[in-house]
């Protein structure tokens, strides 16, 4: 059975006054590449077939929609998978971006560091890894609702 709704592509779109930032942020610091820009609005996307896309919005924006009220920072993570996340945080260092989060070793299984856009979106910037050893066991997911 399907849903109601098939979706064909998405992002997730952010209110903010500092699209200037965002786009200097995204395409210098992350290699991502302009896909839409206008006065109001960007849309930029990493490199590759289906990579992550994220667009930004001005508060001033002309469409008018219900919404959204400029973002406050607060309540959302964006998760961006690296083959190399040492290499990705070393580069972010030579960069003098702010680190939110140093690179740590997650049990498990990631390794990762944060950074914060100029909108004030946080980024995990994540490798996947080996958890360690029994890491699944000793902390099972949430219990069924069944």
């Amino acid at each position: 059975m399907s849903g109601p709704i098939t979706a064909l592509a998405g992002y997730p779109l952010i209110t903010t006054d500092r699209l200037t930032d965002v786009r200097t942020f995204y395409v210098d610091a992350l290699d991502f590449s302009v896909v839409f820009e206008a006065s109001w609005f960007l849309l930029v996307a990493a490199p590759g077939e289906g990579s992550p896309t994220i667009a930004f919005m001005h508060a001033g924006h002309p469409s008018a929609p219900p919404g959204p009220e400029a973002f406050s920072g607060q309540g959302v993570i964006w998760t961006i998978q690296v083959e190399d996340a040492a290499e990705a945080y070393d580069a972010a260092r030579r960069a003098d971006l702010a680190i939110h989060h140093e690179l740590t070793d997650e049990p498990w299984g990631q390794r990762r560091f944060m950074l914060r856009d100029p909108a004030g979106l946080l980024l995990d910037i994540v490798e996947q890894t080996d958890p360690e050893p029994g890491f699944w066991e000793r902390s099972p997911g949430p219990a069924s609702d069944e």
